[in-house]
């Protein structure tokens, strides 16, 4: 991670409270977000995490990811690098997409005129027989 990504989002990520155990030291939040990012780019799962790559564990890089999201720095690093690309003219809208699950819909679409009846214009229905439906009671 370049030294520039890191300083915008180093002031972004809250404050560790103070530990409360004795035992090993805190991974700078630097590594375990190089460890976060580790994971989500390859796909490996958190407690395959190597230890060799000096991220910390899988564990530790997963509860920071969860601090992480609680504490809303996705969210503010999402407006903070929105600003740095508008500023400098590199966003290209011609290839954004609007997601229902993101955007909520602010009105609802046209309402049906009354006086057309848009019955004749469904598909058949794939649940339901046009036959008579069979009786559950026990043949005679």
């Amino acid at each position: 991670m370049s030294d520039e990504l890191w300083s915008l989002i180093e002031p972004l990520l809250p404050v560790p409270g103070p530990k409360l155990v004795e035992g090993r030291p805190r991974v700078p939040d630097r590594q375990a977000l190089c460890g976060i990012l580790f994971v989500l780019h390859t796909g490996i799962q958190w407690e395959y995490l190597p230890q060799e790559l000096g991220f910390g564990s899988g564990m530790t890089c997963w509860r920071r990811l969860a601090a992480w999201n609680e504490a809303g720095v996705w969210d503010e690093l999402h407006l903070v690098l929105l600003q740095r690309l508008r500023a400098a003219k590199k966003l290209d809208w011609s290839r954004a997409v609007i997601d229902s699950s993101h955007v909520r819909a602010a009105r609802r679409g046209p309402k049906a005129d009354p006086v057309r009846s848009t019955a004749h214009d469904r598909a058949a229905s794939t649940t339901s027989s046009p036959t008579a439906r069979a009786s559950r009671l026990p043949c005679r």
